[in-house]
């Protein structure tokens, strides 16, 4: 028992000093090739295991003949596990300049193809990460290129509309400045109602740059969409009556929500103007809300004869008018942006689809939290 105690402690001397020595080249070499650092590691087990029979033999007195014989028997093992070493080394260097050159393609388009040769099991999962991070950049391109694309629009847009009122404005005070205008009330209530329109545009465009930038303030409070669509309705009467539409409202829940309420019935009111806008005359815009296992579903369903297939993933983004014209009183494109962002805000959903004869656009709301004690 005490022979094998002292094997044990020189064959454990000799192989932790070849581990020490090659725990050090290791460090040295850490920003070399993973071939370098394998080749080390064959060779400290080798060298480690010869280190200790040497260190036993010593100790032991082992014969000169015997002592070679383990010798020779070690450097063979020696040569065979560098050259395996290598081998693996550069087999796994390859696979990952392999995958390298995939994740360049990254800064191209996006895209990324997966090296057809296999690879090892953390390779794989490496590549893998690599593919789902390409498809979450490439739908971050193209989410960038439409709403880069929105922006020009809207631009180009606001240009016009702009362009159109002040044109005016400028005419109307100049023949009020000349003496020239043959009604000057009437230029006075032309020159407010223009005013009060690019008001209302410089207000909507202040209201999306803050829902742009998430800083929307939200004031939620309990309240009933029974009232709340009831108030919408009550202020889009004149429009309607002005337009020959209908406005029915008589399918609402009294079911309780917890928002903002000025900007929800904002939303309310941006749905409606829409709606009776592009609904002809003799024609019913309705709103609806009821549960459903989601939350609570407000509608807003018209008469507009239906917004074509291809245009339907747009209608909520900045500066989307459809096929009508570009000009007043269509608007910047603005209100159903502005309805997206503020139901998101809510941590709602807006939707729209066709139906027989015209669209319903949806928005979604989570229900409101019972109160304690019910």
């Amino acid at each position: 028992m005490h022979d094998m105690l002292l094997i044990a402690l020189y064959a454990f001397l000799g192989a932790a000093a070849t581990g020490l020595a090659g725990a050090a080249v290791l460090r040295l070499i850490r920003r070399r090739s993973l071939t370098a650092s394998l080749a080390v590691v064959a060779a400290v087990a080798v060298l480690a295991m010869l280190a200790g029979t040497l260190a036993v033999a010593w100790a032991m007195f082992l014969s000169p003949h015997d002592l070679s014989v383990v010798t020779t028997v070690v450097a063979m093992a020696a040569v065979v596990s560098l050259l395996t070493a290598l081998l693996l080394g550069r087999w796994v260097v390859a696979r990952s300049r392999e995958l390298a050159a995939a994740a360049r393609s990254f800064g191209d388009d996006g895209g990324y193809a997966a090296p057809t040769v296999p690879a090892t099991a953390e390779l794989d999962a490496l590549s893998r990460e690599l593919a789902a991070t390409s498809a979450r950049l490439t739908e971050s391109r193209e989410r960038e290129r439409a709403l880069e694309t929105s922006r020009r629009e809207l631009v180009a847009w606001i240009s016009h509309d702009l362009r159109t009122p002040l044109a005016g404005l400028r005419a109307m005070s100049e023949a009020l400045e000349d003496g020239v205008a043959t009604d000057p009330d009437r230029y006075l209530r032309q020159i407010r109602t223009e005013v009060e329109r690019l008001n209302d545009m410089v207000g909507d465009l202040f209201e999306l740059s803050r829902i742009h930038a998430g800083t929307l303030p939200l004031a939620p409070a309990r309240i009933s969409l029974y009232d709340l669509v009831g108030d919408a309705l009550a202020g889009a009467d004149p429009l309607a009556r002005e337009h020959g539409v209908r406005l029915v409202g008589d399918a609402v829940a009294a079911v309780p929500v917890e928002v903002d309420g000025k900007e929800m019935s904002r939303v309310l009111g941006n749905l409606l103007v829409n709606a009776i806008r592009r609904t002809p005359a003799d024609g019913t815009v309705a709103v609806a809300a009821e549960r459903s296992a989601e939350g609570v579903v407000v509608s807003v369903t018209d008469a507009c004869g239906g917004i074509p297939e291809e245009d339907l993933p747009r209608v909520f983004d900045t500066g989307w008018r459809g096929t009508h014209a570009r000009t007043p009183p269509a608007g910047a494109g603005l209100g159903l942006a502005i309805v997206r962002g503020i139901v998101e805000a809510h941590r709602g959903r807006a939707t729209v689809r066709n139906i027989p004869g015209g669209c319903r656009f949806e928005v979604l709301l989570p229900l409101a939290e019972a109160e304690p004690g019910r």
